[in-house]
């Protein structure tokens, strides 16, 4: 039996070429001119490959780097992390975990009181499910994390 989250052929023929690049390639998008990097609505975002919950709009914060940054992962299992030595630099690079996505980069800069985690994601690994659509999108179980946020 296939896991509900998973990378098939279909889900890869989707792509637009770009989402492509960032998920199967390590790609980076240019900051600043992608899909998620200002917004601010309520919801949850999820592999755009898989669709396995990544992170909520809850733990979203304005960081100024210009991609969506996180301070946490809304399902941790879901996230894999990654040394990440290319480009002259020593990163940690996070993934999906079903779908193996390349989704960005953590780093140890994020705000304290969260705990000082900058999850930088690639818009492009994205897809988000605003949380009026959570029940007929297939991810009802969440919508208790959002409390009367557009629930």
């Amino acid at each position: 039996m296939a896991h509900r989250y998973s990378k098939t052929p279909e889900a890869l023929a989707r792509l637009t070429p770009e989402q492509r690049r960032i998920t199967q390639d390590a790609g980076t998008e240019r900051p600043f001119d992608n899909a998620f990097h200002d917004s601010k609505a309520p919801g949850l975002y999820v592999d755009i490959v898989s669709g396995e919950p990544l992170f909520t709009s809850l733990d979203k914060f304005d960081s100024g780097c210009g991609w969506p940054s996180f301070t946490r992962p809304v399902e941790a299992a879901h996230v894999v992390e990654r040394d990440d030595r290319s480009h002259g630099m020593h990163r940690t690079e996070v993934r999906s975990l079903h779908a193996d996505s390349h989704l960005g980069h953590v780093f140890p800069d994020g705000p304290r009181d969260a705990g000082g985690l900058r999850y930088c994601i690639n818009s492009a690994a994205l897809r988000f499910i605003p949380v009026d659509a959570l029940d007929a999108e297939g991810y009802g179980d969440y919508r208790h994390l959002f409390g009367g946020a557009g629930a």
